[in-house]
């Protein structure tokens, strides 16, 4: 068994609507890249060994903005499974995570973001605003005592959610 674990799960910033690419290639709006500039800042503070990310445009330009407010990564994973996924799906990904990696950021998509979080986390005040709202850019940070292939409902604790803004 393992030390202490953190997830980081980040639903991707504010997309443009103003184009006509279909929307795995929807860019980020000029809020977005704001908003996920503003969360860079605050990624840093966990330093992810790993990161998850869809192959979404929207997702790739919310890391990168991300990039530019300091945080980094050694290891960025670009999955086009995670566009679309459902909370089991996501976990099937988390699960198969490096056992070096002590945290381990996931940028996605709505609905399964939160539907992720809210199978994960034990219930409290904070899963409940989870709950009511996941907006873009928003980041839930969770911990788990376990290895990443032994993530399971309700084996986390929801520690903080915050909802960047730029």
């Amino acid at each position: 068994m393992s030390g202490k674990r953190i997830l980081l799960v980040m639903r991707h910033s504010k997309s443009s609507w103003k184009t006509n690419e279909p929307d795995i290639r929807r860019p980020l709006s000029g809020r977005g890249t704001r908003d996920a500039v503003v969360a860079g800042q605050t990624l840093v503070t966990y330093a992810p060994d790993v990161v998850w990310c869809s192959s979404a445009a929207r997702a790739v330009q919310t890391w990168q903005c991300a990039q530019l407010g300091g945080a980094a990564s050694p290891d960025v994973r670009l999955s086009d499974d995670l566009y679309g996924a459902t909370a089991s799906e996501l976990l099937a990904t988390l699960r198969t995570t490096p056992a070096s990696a002590d945290t381990t950021l996931l940028i996605t998509h709505e609905p399964g973001a939160s539907e992720l979080i809210s199978s994960l986390a034990v219930s409290s005040p904070l899963l409940a605003e989870v709950e009511a709202r996941f907006p873009t850019s928003a980041i839930a940070v969770l911990s788990h005592d376990r290895d990443w292939d032994e993530l399971a409902p309700g084996s986390c604790t929801l520690l903080a959610f915050e909802i960047p803004r730029g």
